[in-house]
């Protein structure tokens, strides 16, 4: 059993084709299939099932795949950290993360980064929801995965790095845009524009109102903040959404048609980075890290 032998399986689990493989290698399909039966003789079970349509992993298969892909992704990052260490500043950070957030939580830290290590590349894959980023996480060669904050999962590590009070996107000729601030019985009145029910952050809001005891009244989902802020300003409904840095900050804030009015009664939703190993990140991942963790902690962090 070699590294080449478990770095095509895991490319063939993903792929399901041998023979997609064999071109993305520049090799050919028997040799691709001469990896996977050399693990299947060590191993002594069949690791893929064929199908008209190309190959799955067995659930032998699966354990195998899960395992050598979180220990391929440690010695990848291993050797680039090694590496960075021997260059210096040259090499890169790869990040995988929500749709709008580079817009609120990391405009700052790529121009402050950039300028600091402008031999060094940030790359950047967007991903539907938190889950998802992990996911990522755990099967690619990423560094980091800017997330909400959530239940413990299995081989990642959670470090959060800011706290996102709630507020209430309302069109300012709604009578609650003149309110303060919004109390659970003004929740109770309105009609959500949600985010889909996968998501991390709608969990953690629907948790909160059913504390509260505020049913969800809701016609309308979309499947990020920024939307959900956009139909509220055009009057579809009433966005409870976090106080999003260079888009709400100073809750209660106005700004045209649309006002922000703060929600105390919910807590706050946590949002920071997830790691496989925070200590084993490279040099300039961690850089980036801690530069993301500066700009939002604001001036004198």
């Amino acid at each position: 059993m070699t590294l080449d032998d478990l770095r095509v399986f895991i490319a063939v689990c993903r792929a399901g084709s041998l023979s997609a493989v064999a071109r993305d290698l520049g090799r050919t399909q028997s040799a691709v299939s001469q990896h996977v039966k050399r693990l299947e003789r060590e191993t002594g079970v069949a690791l893929l099932e064929r199908h008209t349509r190309g190959v799955v992993p067995t659930q032998a298969g699966r354990v195998l795949q899960t395992a050598a892909a979180h220990s391929m992704a440690g010695l990848d990052m291993a050797v680039r950290s090694i590496q960075e260490s021997v260059r210096g500043d040259v090499g890169s950070v790869r990040v995988t993360t929500g749709a709008t957030t580079l817009r609120h939580f990391m405009s700052e830290a790529v121009v402050d980064f950039h300028h600091r290590y402008p031999r060094a590349s940030l790359e950047f894959q967007t991903e539907s929801s938190s889950s998802r980023c992990f996911d990522a996480l755990a099967a690619d060669d990423l560094d980091l995965a800017w997330v909400t904050i959530g239940e413990r999962v299995r081989g990642i590590e959670q470090h959060p790095v800011v706290e996102l009070p709630w507020v209430l996107a309302v069109r300012a000729d709604d009578p609650l845009a003149a309110r303060p601030r919004i109390g659970a019985d003004d929740l109770a009145e309105i009609r959500h524009i949600r985010l889909p029910a996968r998501s991390t952050s709608r969990a953690h809001l629907d948790a909160a109102l059913a504390a509260l005891g505020v049913p969800g009244r809701s016609d309308t989902s979309v499947a990020d903040w920024d939307t959900a802020i956009l139909l509220a300003e055009l009057g579809l409904g009433h966005a409870v959404v976090p106080d999003l840095p260079g888009r709400t900050a100073g809750s209660g804030g106005s700004g045209g048609a649309l006002r922000f009015v703060p929600v105390p009664v919910l807590p706050p939703l946590s949002v920071g980075w997830a790691v496989r190993s925070w200590d084993a990140l490279t040099p300039l991942a961690r850089a980036f890290a801690d530069t993301v963790r500066r700009t939002c902690a604001g001036p004198g962090a």
